[in-house]
């Protein structure tokens, strides 16, 4: 990668014409193990009157649950990265308003560059030569397993992922990869991040949180069909989710355990379902999405709200408590990045984070990438069905040429 572009970026790209890009470095937080939340909270609090971007390890529930995880965690994405950019910008069409930062020729200059970049991104002759850390038998075995935890109580829906990865390899121009990704999955929580050797090119379709004056708002997925070319059966794929009754109940069930989560940080009665298994479209699937809100008290922090809700609740089941320990138990990776969240916060104390889902995480100083993904597990479950799940999930990401 070029010289230029070896500072922090973060690109968050709706794909509805309207994105933001942050770049340069004023000040930073990486944290690795102990105390992530509090170091953060400290650190919001110097830097109140500036934009903040940042990544939330999926492994920060050790520190809020007093959890463990024994697994490891191969691409080592830190607990904990927010920092500062030197620049933060909204590009709309082509207009260019800068919200941190100067406008000279310097930050004008990396602007045009970047955007050229994605105008012509066109990578070639990239083969990542894809592993399965768990093979298929064992992924049925361990289907059937979460599906006697259902039977005995245990828990009532778990959220249980695989990864595919690849050791020794390089990808020669991250950025120039993301693009080509995000040109197949046009996802409206799409995120390009790198910091030093950590890089994720996300495409996910889903938000976790969303603050707005007081209001917060989460939008779990539970719920996916593939999308195909031919209109019609497009329309029936499309159908046969919305009437699906074991999608939706997965999905109503995570809409309470978000609801739980929120009552803990609302001001009374205030928690409501603004929509309920709502199906949105997007390029590669039908996803079933529900949209849960609240009014936030006004002494509570943005760390208090993330204790209170994270892990998100699509990525772990219910109870959560329980399902990540059974997470911890039964799967053959440490998530790390995947499964948790990267966004920003504004100086008003707006702030805006994805789940990170149908991404790849690179550390290329390791030369290691990786790529999950999982599906939720109910009694109803057909192991094979829900390993093709998984496979429609990752195809056209794990594909990209």
């Amino acid at each position: 990668m070029s010289d230029f572009f070896d500072f922090p970026i973060t690109y968050l790209d709706s794909n509805d014409g309207s994105s933001m890009l942050a770049f340069g470095l004023q000040e930073f937080i990486l944290v690795k193990e102990n105390n992530a939340l509090e170091c953060l909270d400290d650190f919001i609090k110097i830097h109140s009157t500036k934009y903040i971007f940042g990544a939330l390890n999926y492994n920060l529930k050790n520190e809020i649950e007093n959890l463990q995880t024994l697994n490891h965690n191969d691409a080592e994405f830190p607990q904990l990265l927010f920092y500062v950019p030197s620049c933060v910008v909204r590009l709309a069409s082509e207009k260019i308003e800068f919200l941190q930062g100067e406008k000279d020729d310097k930050s004008l200059n990396f602007i045009h560059n970047f955007l050229t970049k994605k105008k012509r991104a066109n990578p070639t002759n990239l083969k990542i030569g894809w592993r399965k850390r768990t093979n298929k038998e064992k992924y049925i075995k361990n289907i059937y397993r979460i599906k006697d935890f259902i039977r005995q109580g245990e828990v009532y829906e778990m959220n249980y992922c695989q990864e595919f990865y690849a050791e020794n390899s390089e990808i020669q121009d991250p950025l120039e990869f993301f693009f080509k990704l995000n040109e197949v999955t046009k996802s409206p929580f799409s995120v390009y991040f790198q910091f030093d050797e950590y890089f994720l090119l996300c495409g996910s379709p889903e938000r976790f949180l969303k603050m707005k004056g007081r209001k917060l708002l989460s939008q779990p997925i539970k719920g996916t069909r593939r999308r195909d070319k031919d209109k019609y059966r497009d329309g029936q794929l499309k159908k046969e989710l919305k009437e699906n009754l074991k999608e939706r109940a997965e999905n109503i069930m995570i809409v309470d355990l978000v609801r739980n989560d929120l009552s803990k940080v609302a001001t009374k009665n205030s928690v409501s379902v603004d929509e309920l298994c709502e199906i949105y479209s997007f390029e590669t699937v039908h996803q079933m999405i529900s949209t849960i809100s609240c009014r936030v008290k006004n002494s509570i922090s943005f760390t208090d709200i993330i204790k209170a809700t994270f892990p998100m609740g699509s990525m772990t089941g219910a109870p959560k408590l329980r399902t990540m320990e059974l997470i911890d138990y039964l799967e053959d990776f440490s998530r790390g990045i995947y499964s948790g969240s990267i966004g920003y916060l504004a100086p008003n104390g707006d702030f805006d984070f994805n789940v990170v889902i149908r991404s790849i995480v690179y550390n290329s100083k390791k030369k290691y990438i990786s790529c999950p993904v999982g599906s939720a597990i109910t009694l109803d479950s057909d192991p094979e069905k829900e390993y093709e799940e998984c496979q429609t999930k990752i195809s056209r990401i794990l594909n990209v040429q």
